[in-house]
Protein backbone atom coordinates (compact mmCIF):
# COMPACT_ATOMS: atom_id res chain seq x y z
CA UNK A 1 0.00 0.00 0.00
CA UNK A 2 3.22 2.15 0.74
CA UNK A 3 3.59 2.33 -2.89
CA UNK A 4 0.28 3.52 -4.00
CA UNK A 5 -0.46 6.22 -1.00
CA UNK A 6 3.38 7.50 -2.60
CA UNK A 7 2.18 7.75 -6.42
CA UNK A 8 -1.15 9.28 -5.37
CA UNK A 9 0.73 11.92 -3.93
CA UNK A 10 2.99 12.43 -6.53
CA UNK A 11 0.54 12.36 -8.94
CA UNK A 12 -2.12 14.62 -7.28
CA UNK A 13 0.51 17.16 -6.29
CA UNK A 14 1.36 17.41 -10.18
CA UNK A 15 -1.85 17.66 -11.08
CA UNK A 16 -2.72 20.30 -8.56
CA UNK A 17 0.39 21.89 -10.20
CA UNK A 18 -0.71 21.67 -14.13
CA UNK A 19 -4.01 22.88 -13.11
CA UNK A 20 -2.69 25.86 -11.49
CA UNK A 21 -0.66 26.35 -14.75
CA UNK A 22 -3.70 25.98 -16.89
CA UNK A 23 -5.96 28.02 -15.41
CA UNK A 24 -3.70 31.35 -14.85
CA UNK A 25 -3.68 30.69 -19.06
CA UNK A 26 -6.83 28.82 -20.46
CA UNK A 27 -6.11 29.13 -24.19
CA UNK A 28 -2.52 27.54 -23.87
CA UNK A 29 -2.58 24.69 -25.37
CA UNK A 30 0.24 22.70 -24.07
CA UNK A 31 -0.66 23.48 -20.56
CA UNK A 32 -4.11 21.86 -21.51
CA UNK A 33 -2.42 18.67 -22.83
CA UNK A 34 -0.09 18.84 -19.89
CA UNK A 35 -3.47 18.48 -17.63
CA UNK A 36 -5.01 15.95 -19.57
CA UNK A 37 -2.31 14.01 -19.07
CA UNK A 38 -1.92 14.30 -15.40
CA UNK A 39 -5.49 13.72 -14.99
CA UNK A 40 -5.07 10.28 -17.04
CA UNK A 41 -2.01 9.68 -15.01
CA UNK A 42 -4.37 9.72 -11.66
CA UNK A 43 -7.09 7.82 -13.10
CA UNK A 44 -5.10 5.34 -13.45
CA UNK A 45 -3.57 5.18 -9.85
CA UNK A 46 -7.46 5.43 -8.73
CA UNK A 47 -7.72 2.53 -10.70
CA UNK A 48 -4.70 1.31 -9.29
CA UNK A 49 -6.56 1.93 -5.57
CA UNK A 50 -9.55 0.13 -6.66
CA UNK A 51 -8.10 -2.89 -7.23
CA UNK A 52 -6.43 -2.93 -4.46
CA UNK A 53 -9.82 -2.19 -2.63
CA UNK A 54 -11.68 -5.18 -4.29
CA UNK A 55 -9.23 -7.38 -3.67
CA UNK A 56 -8.85 -6.50 -0.20
CA UNK A 57 -12.71 -7.34 0.31
CA UNK A 58 -12.55 -10.90 -1.52
CA UNK A 59 -9.78 -11.84 1.04
CA UNK A 60 -11.60 -10.53 3.86
CA UNK A 61 -14.72 -12.83 1.68
CA UNK A 62 -12.81 -15.75 1.77
CA UNK A 63 -12.27 -16.00 5.41
CA UNK A 64 -16.21 -16.10 5.83
CA UNK A 65 -17.75 -18.62 2.76
CA UNK A 66 -21.22 -18.34 1.75
CA UNK A 67 -23.55 -21.16 2.19
CA UNK A 68 -24.48 -22.70 -0.96
CA UNK A 69 -28.66 -23.32 -0.75
CA UNK A 70 -30.10 -26.41 -1.51
CA UNK A 71 -31.27 -26.85 -5.21
CA UNK A 72 -34.95 -26.79 -5.28
CA UNK A 73 -35.25 -30.07 -6.66
CA UNK A 74 -33.67 -31.73 -2.44
CA UNK A 75 -37.41 -29.86 -0.83
CA UNK A 76 -40.03 -31.92 -0.59
CA UNK A 77 -42.95 -31.07 -2.55
CA UNK A 78 -45.82 -31.98 0.41
CA UNK A 79 -45.21 -29.64 2.84
CA UNK A 80 -47.68 -27.82 1.80
CA UNK A 81 -48.71 -24.12 0.86
CA UNK A 82 -45.50 -23.15 2.30
CA UNK A 83 -42.99 -24.80 -0.17
CA UNK A 84 -45.62 -23.48 -3.45
CA UNK A 85 -43.80 -21.08 -5.26
CA UNK A 86 -47.91 -19.41 -5.84
CA UNK A 87 -48.71 -19.32 -2.80
CA UNK A 88 -48.10 -15.45 -2.51
CA UNK A 89 -50.12 -15.22 -5.50
CA UNK A 90 -53.52 -17.28 -4.21
CA UNK A 91 -53.16 -15.70 -0.61
CA UNK A 92 -52.96 -12.02 -2.78
CA UNK A 93 -56.42 -13.15 -4.51
CA UNK A 94 -54.27 -13.55 -7.86
CA UNK A 95 -55.84 -16.76 -9.30
CA UNK A 96 -54.80 -18.31 -13.00
CA UNK A 97 -58.06 -17.95 -15.34
CA UNK A 98 -59.59 -15.03 -13.61
CA UNK A 99 -62.77 -13.46 -14.38
CA UNK A 100 -61.56 -10.86 -16.55
CA UNK A 101 -61.47 -10.49 -20.03
CA UNK A 102 -58.47 -10.91 -22.44
CA UNK A 103 -58.28 -8.13 -25.27
CA UNK A 104 -58.25 -10.64 -28.04
CA UNK A 105 -61.58 -12.55 -26.85
CA UNK A 106 -65.45 -12.33 -28.21
CA UNK A 107 -67.63 -9.74 -26.33
CA UNK A 108 -70.46 -12.50 -26.49
CA UNK A 109 -73.14 -14.28 -29.16
CA UNK A 110 -69.53 -14.95 -31.25
CA UNK A 111 -68.79 -11.34 -31.60
CA UNK A 112 -65.81 -9.72 -31.01
CA UNK A 113 -65.72 -6.69 -28.33
CA UNK A 114 -68.07 -5.24 -26.32
CA UNK A 115 -70.12 -6.21 -23.44
CA UNK A 116 -72.10 -8.69 -25.50
CA UNK A 117 -74.00 -6.54 -27.22
CA UNK A 118 -74.67 -7.25 -30.81
CA UNK A 119 -72.73 -5.51 -33.15
CA UNK A 120 -74.13 -3.36 -36.47
CA UNK A 121 -72.82 -4.74 -39.62
CA UNK A 122 -71.79 -2.47 -42.31
CA UNK A 123 -71.74 -3.56 -45.83
CA UNK A 124 -74.17 -4.47 -47.98
CA UNK A 125 -77.82 -3.49 -47.43
CA UNK A 126 -80.30 -6.11 -47.11
CA UNK A 127 -83.20 -7.09 -49.21
CA UNK A 128 -85.15 -5.48 -46.53
CA UNK A 129 -83.81 -2.06 -46.46
CA UNK A 130 -83.85 -1.65 -50.65
CA UNK A 131 -82.61 -3.80 -53.02
CA UNK A 132 -79.24 -5.28 -53.39
CA UNK A 133 -77.63 -2.64 -55.63
CA UNK A 134 -76.10 1.04 -55.27
CA UNK A 135 -78.89 3.82 -54.39
CA UNK A 136 -79.81 6.05 -57.57
CA UNK A 137 -78.32 9.41 -56.69
CA UNK A 138 -81.04 12.16 -57.67
CA UNK A 139 -80.70 15.16 -59.72
CA UNK A 140 -79.57 17.96 -58.48
CA UNK A 141 -81.83 20.76 -58.18
CA UNK A 142 -81.02 24.08 -61.02
CA UNK A 143 -77.92 22.04 -62.22
CA UNK A 144 -75.84 22.98 -64.87
CA UNK A 145 -76.84 20.56 -67.55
Amino acid sequence: MDEIDKRLRDTADTCIKVYETWAGNKKDLDAREKLQEAIHELRKVAARLEIEIATSERDQMASRPLPIPPHRSSRRRDNGPEDDDNAGNMAEGHQGGGNRQSHNQGGGNGQPGGQGAPRRQLGRRSQQQGGGGAAPVPPREGGDE
